[in-house]
This record gives C-alpha cells, sequence and structure tokens, in this order.
C-alpha cells in the first residue's frame, strides 16, 4: 500500500507545481477511507495555465515532428519505468483491481509510443500536393496545430483518456490545459510528474485539478482555447459545448452507451458468456462501452441465461489488491448509490432480478456491489435505455438476426457492439448493419491506439485514436499559387 502526504499540490502550471484554493478529498472505493487532500484551482488557476500555454505555443508549434516525437517516448518510457507505483495508484484511488489497473499503464506506454512514431513522420508529411483541374494554379495543403487545447478526462479510466487526447495533441503542436477528475486525481498527478521529468519546455504541458464548476466551465468558455475534448457524461457534455460555443471553439466530445452484445443462434455458448461478463463486469461496469444489452437468439436463451447466473455468482469481488480479485469497488458513494437507485427502478418497473443487485456479504465497507443480472426488462425503462455505468446486465431473447439488430440499434447511442456468431459472413453481415462505431466480433473488447475510438448518434462527436485523434489537433489550410 502508499503512504500518502496529507496534502497534495493540484496545480502544474509554467513548469511549477503549487497549491490551488479548493480542496478536493480523494477517497479509497474499497475502504472509504480518505487517502489524502488535493489543493485544486478555480477560474483564476484556468486563466494562468492558459496564459502560460498561450505564450508556450509561440516556440512549441514551430519544433519539428521528430523533436516532439522525442518527448513522447520520454514520457512513454517514464510510464514504463513507474508501472507498478502507477498501478497501485489506479486501484487505491478508482477501486479496480491491480490486473486491470496493469492494462491501463500499458495502454499509456503504447498511446505515447503510437503518437510517437506519427510525430516523427509529421516533417515529411506537413506539406503535401493537390491536384488541380487547371494548370495555370498549383495547390499545397498544410496541416497545422490548432493551438492552446484544454482536455477534461473522468474517472473511469485514470491516465489511459488523458493518453489518447494528450499524445495526439502534443504530436500536433498544441499546448495543453489539462482538467483530470477531481475523483480520480492521484493517477493523474503521477502522470503528470513523469510528463513534468520529460524535457517539455514550460508551459506547453499544464494540469489544473478541480470541479467542473470550478475549472471545467472556464476552460470551455475561454476564448484563448481553440478545442475542447471532453469525455464524460452526455448532460455535462452538453454544458461544455454551450460555453464552447460562445467563442466558436472545436468540440470533441466522447459520451454515453448503451452497447448490445449479439448472441447469434450458432454461437460458442461458453465464449459468449465469457464476453457478456467481460463487456458487463469489467471495470465494475463502469465503461461507456459496456454491453450491458445482452441479446441472445431464443434457442439458445435458456442454456445461455443458466450459465450466464453461474458464472456472474461466481465472480469474486474483493478488494482491489487482493490476489485473487476479478472485480473490485465502484469509484465513489455517489456512484455506488446511483447504481443501486437503476437497480431499484428496474424492479419497480417489472424488470426480473436473477442474481445479484446487493452488497457482498463479506464486504461491509466500501462500493462493492455483487454482479448483477436482469431479464424481462421492458423495452422503455431507464434499466434498459439508460446508461447505468455499474455491473448490471439486462438479458432478452430474439427470434431472427433482424430484429436483433433492430433492438441493438433501437438506442440513442451508438458508441460500440459485440457480436457472437461461428458464421464468419454473418458476423460481417450483421456488424455491416449495426449502427456503433465500433464491433468486436467474437473477441473481447480490445482497444488499439492504431484504430479509432468513437460513436454514432449521442455517443460522440469527432474520433479519437489513430490517425484521427491527431486529425482532431490540427488545422487544415491550402496554399494557391498562380503559375
Amino acid at each position: 500500500m502508499i503512504n500518502f502526504p496529507t496534502t497534495l499540490d493540484g496545480l502544474y502550471i509554467n513548469g511549477q507545481w503549487s497549491a490551488g484554493r479548493e480542496h478536493l478529498r480523494v477517497i479509497n472505493p474499497a475502504t472509504e477511507a480518505l487517502l489524502t487532500t488535493v489543493n485544486g484551482g478555480d477560474e483564476h488557476a484556468v486563466d494562468q495555465a492558459v496564459a502560460a500555454a498561450t505564450a508556450a505555443f509561440k516556440h512549441w508549434s514551430q519544433t519539428s515532428g521528430v523533436e516532439r516525437g522525442a518527448m513522447l517516448r520520454n514520457i512513454a518510457n517514464g510510464v514504463r519505468n513507474g508501472r507498478e507505483h502507477l498501478m497501485k495508484l489506479q486501484s487505491s484511488n478508482n477501486g479496480k483491481p491491480q490486473f486491470e489497473a496493469a492494462i491501463d499503464v500499458d495502454d499509456v506506454i503504447a498511446t505515447f509510443e503510437y503518437y510517437a512514431e506519427l510525430a516523427e513522420g509529421l516533417d515529411a508529411s506537413q506539406d503535401s500536393n493537390v491536384p488541380l483541374p487547371s494548370d495555370d494554379f498549383s495547390a499545397r495543403l498544410r496541416r497545422e496545430p490548432c493551438g492552446v487545447v484544454g482536455l477534461i478526462v473522468p474517472w473511469n479510466f485514470p491516465m489511459v483518456t488523458t493518453a489518447w487526447k494528450l499524445a495526439p495533441a502534443l504530436a500536433a503542436g498544441c499546448c495543453v490545459v489539462l482538467k483530470p477528475s477531481e475523483v480520480t486525481p492521484l493517477p493523474e498527478l503521477e502522470l503528470a510528474a513523469i510528463i513534468a521529468e520529460a524535457g517539455l519546455p514550460k508551459g506547453v504541458f499544464n494540469v489544473v485539478c478541480g470541479t467542473g464548476l470550478a475549472v471545467g466551465a472556464p476552460l470551455s468558455a475561454d476564448p484563448r482555447i481553440a478545442r475542447i475534448s471532453f469525455t464524460g457524461s452526455n448532460a455535462v457534455g452538453v454544458q461544455v459545448m454551450q460555453r464552447a460555443a460562445e467563442t466558436v471553439k472545436g468540440v470533441s466530445l466522447e459520451l454515453g452507451g448503451k452497447s448490445s452484445l449479439l448472441v447469434l443462434e450458432d454461437a460458442d455458448l461458453q465464449l459468449a458468456v465469457e464476453l457478456a461478463c467481460g463487456g458487463g463486469f469489467f471495470n465494475a461496469g463502469q465503461m461507456c462501452s459496456a454491453t450491458s444489452r445482452v441479446l441472445v437468439a431464443e434457442e439458445l436463451a435458456e442454456e445461455f441465461l443458466e450459465r450466464l447466473q453461474k458464472r456472474a455468482r461466481a465472480i469474486r469481488v474483493a478488494d482491489p489488491f487482493d490476489p485473487d480479485v476479478e472485480m473490485g469497488a465502484l469509484v465513489n458513494q455517489a456512484q455506488y448509490q446511483r447504481v443501486l437507485g437503476h437497480i431499484d427502478r428496474g424492479l419497480s418497473a417489472g424488470a426480473k432480478l436473477v442474481c445479484g443487485g446487493n452488497r457482498p456479504a463479506d464486504l461491509p465497507r466500501g462500493y462493492f456491489l455483487q454482479p448483477t443480472v436482469f431479464t424481462d426488462v421492458p423495452l422503455d425503462s431507464a434499466l434498459w435505455c439508460e446508461e447505468i455505468f455499474g455491473p448490471v446486465l439486462c438479458v432478452r431473447s430474439f427470434s431472427s438476426e433482424a430484429e436483433a439488430i433492430a433492438l441493438a440499434n433501437d438506442s440513442q447511442f451508438g458508441l460500440v457492439a459485440s457480436v457472437v456468431t461461428r458464421n464468419a459472413e454473418t458476423a460481417e453481415r450483421v456488424a455491416n448493419a449495426l449502427q456503433a462505431g465500433l464491433v468486436w466480433l467474437n473477441a473481447p473488447q480490445v482497444i488499439f491506439p492504431q484504430a479509432a475510438w468513437g460513436g454514432y448518434k449521442q455517443s460522440s462527436i469527432g474520433r479519437e485514436l489513430g490517425p484521427w485523434g491527431l486529425a482532431a489537433f490540427q488545422e487544415i489550410k491550402h496554399v494557391i499559387r498562380a503559375l
């Protein structure tokens, strides 16, 4: 375990650590104990951070892609060297098991290394010729950094969503003001400390811990910010977009999901059960990509549900540092009560609770919840339609492929989907019919920096990761010359 100091500085501005005026209590969700207090910032700190980033942009935007790539590799190596400590911070502050924390840290390393490679190729690709229909003119396309950007990241995957935004922003030549979640600032602050040692010029990277009201709102509204990239709930995303609209700045939003796992009639049942548990109970279900609606061919429904119940009941819910843990705690009391409220409302709406729904008997403290499975969930109930962000699955049978696709697409969201079938042609056909930004076929929810992340409908505006993540922080300029 880690011995935390009583207080931590929550501001990193223009290359200097300092304490802000706002005091953020940081709780261990597995024990409900106070870990430390982070002295976060407010509108004044945001103003200072944006000013520092604005001043630094004049130089940083002119550095070569090779220089920026070297900095990103330094960050990746720093994260690699601090891997074990970062894992412990993840589990202590977020409540996720150590094996999940390891996946997160490795994702951070891979993301910085990927964008280091893209940055190193920017010098050759920054300018390119554009064919024109006239011999009297030539045209050149140029990609340039968009400016100072504000990054607002959530608590469910600390450092991961930060890397997804920060690495391409720095690679593009942008300067950054980062607002971590006030719920999970500890791994983010350690990542910031690693970045502070990577050699970036002062002001290129700045951190202001704090609440959405004290930090997120003024950051979104600041006219010096060229783009806001936000990951979080739809309700807060709307507020971010409204504030950004006042100064007509670019906005990237990664929001909610209510995704489906489709188990077709020829599916491998054991694989389907494992994918259902992974899609619903990984990170205690606190994922925008959670496949919390499980659609099963009616021929398999009875056996599938029997196997799913058995597997869900066997999942070991425990302290995240327990060597045999399979699922950890929810992130805080507010989220814990929110999920319990969804369960209660689901029961009131007539849904049938198959298993779970309560605190594990052997865990009297901490925000722990049993893996929970419902059937007979009304299609118009909140349990079926709204994002729960907890370890709750809803299972429904279908009679045809067309019905399964229609049920999966009947949502305001369109982030991801999963399909389980032994038929490769069927898998591709169903994937093409699903309204989702990412579809897994017979696969767990693996994510690679090279592939895009984002969805249809109200799940996203824009895409992260891959070259699309880099393009989000670039402006396009054309230069046309008379010959």
